[in-house]
Order: structure tokens, then sequence, then C-alpha cells
């Protein structure tokens, strides 16, 4: 699946991961649907990236919300031919505090958005791509991208609603691969480290710099550019699927 010429719908594109990534696809010649529940900052990427992108709010875990940017890509643009997960979010709790058990209702929405979000975007681009005109060469109709993390192997204190969510992506991964074998429709995730995301941006400077100290090489950060350049390369390399990539410079996490 060539980026030049095609459409992309990138959930999370309004910063960190999601953001990089629609510039990059967009320097190569795509189209990018930026499909985010943050109306302001998503409306603000999209205008900054030019005719070539268009803002969908989009609630991730709703069928409506993500049907509609769904159809936006074929309204706008033409087509859809594949989908970056990178919508997340993160809770840090133990199991049992110092105020008590772990509440449910957190967990359940961090597993709501990070898992279950991810496959009704998943399921819904899926069935439309599954409509396309395969290429000639491989017979691509498309390509779906999920985030996961380091943190689904290596969890760490207070990580178990977040590593039991990215586990779930990286569980998944395979068997819906498997499935949309026969509609043409490859299925990757890649599992980043320590990033330059909003919440790493918020600590401070000494707690980065100690942070990207552990990362055996190179012993900095993970930017949204290097995330952006593998997923441009999963896009273009059609031998990849029904895999997880770890992109993290060879850290393993300790527990805390």
């Amino acid at each position: 699946m060539q980026v030049q010429g095609n459409t992309f719908m990138v959930t999370g594109g309004s910063s960190g991961l999601g953001a990089g990534t629609a510039k990059r696809l967009i320097d190569h010649g795509a189209n990018v649907v930026i499909a985010d529940i943050n109306a302001e900052a998503g409306q603000a990427k999209a205008d900054e990236l030019g005719a070539n992108a268009v803002f969908v709010q989009t609630d991730v875990t709703n069928e409506e919300s993500v049907s509609a940017a769904v159809q936006t890509a074929y309204d706008t643009f033409g087509g859809l031919s594949g989908v970056v997960n990178c919508a997340g979010i993160l809770v840090a709790k133990k199991t049992v505090g110092r105020g008590g058990a772990h509440d449910l209702e957190s967990f359940a929405r961090v597993i709501n958005v990070n898992l279950v979000g991810s496959f009704n975007v998943i399921r819904l681009a899926a069935a439309a791509m599954s409509n396309n005109e395969p290429t000639e060469e491989e017979g691509e109709r498309g390509v779906i991208i999920n985030t996961a993390s380091v943190a689904a192997f290596d969890g760490q204190i207070g990580q178990a609603a977040y590593s039991a969510s990215k586990g779930g992506v990286v569980g998944m991964t395979l068997p819906i691969a498997r499935d949309l074998s026969r509609n043409g429709i490859r299925c990757v995730t890649i599992a980043p480290g320590i990033f330059e995301t909003p919440m790493v941006a918020g600590m401070p400077p000494e707690v980065q710099e100690s942070l990207g100290s552990q990362i055996p090489f190179p012993k900095r950060l993970g930017k949204p550019s290097d995330y952006a350049f593998l997923a441009h390369h999963i896009i273009e390399n059609v031998k990849l699927n029904g895999e997880t990539i770890r992109l993290d410079g060879g850290v393993r996490m300790g527990p805390r």
C-alpha cells in the first residue's frame, strides 16, 4: 500500500504519536482524517496540516462517532486505505493502594478506550475498506496499525489497567490479521517504549533525562517522528502482517 495518493485515518491525531504520524503521511502525499475527541486541538492540527487534512471529532468507543469519521474519509477524499490507532488514555493506580482497592470504574474506562475503542475503529474501518478495489500488485485493500506499549510486556507498578489494555491490543493483532486476510487487509501493532508524549512532556526535565538514560541506545526518549517513520514503513511493506513490533531502543522496564 503506497502512502502517496491514499487516505488514512489517524485516531488521537491531534497530538503526540498521532500528530507526528499525520504530519509524515501528509508530507509524503497522503490525505489524513484526524479523528480525535479534542475538538479544539484536532481542528487546530488539521488547519496546520493544510488542505489534505480534515478533522472529525471522534469518540473511539462510540459506533456512530467512528462510523461518521470513516464516512468523512470517503466523502472528503473519495476513499480510505488505512487506519493508525493512536487514541488512548493512562491511569496509574495500584491494585491495592493507601486508599484501598483500585476502583473498577477507572480500570474499565482504560480498557474501554484503549482496547474496545481500538477494536471499534478496526471493525468499522475494515468493513468499509473491504469494499475497496484491490491493488494490482498484491490484491491489498487496506492496512491497520495499532498502538500498544512496552507496558504490555513489562508492566510497572500502578500499570495494571494500562498494561491489561495494551496487552489486549497485542493479543488481538494476529487473530485480526488472520480474520482480515481474505479481505486483503493487514493488521500490525507498534509497541512504543518511553516517548516524548504530552504526558512525559509535563514531567520535570531531570525526570525526562533520567527516563532517557535508561534506554540502551539511542539514549534519548522516542520522538513522534520515530513512530511515524515505522508506521510509514508498515504501510508500504506488504509482508508486515500479524506482528507486534517493539519500538523502544532496547529498554526493558523495571518494576517502577
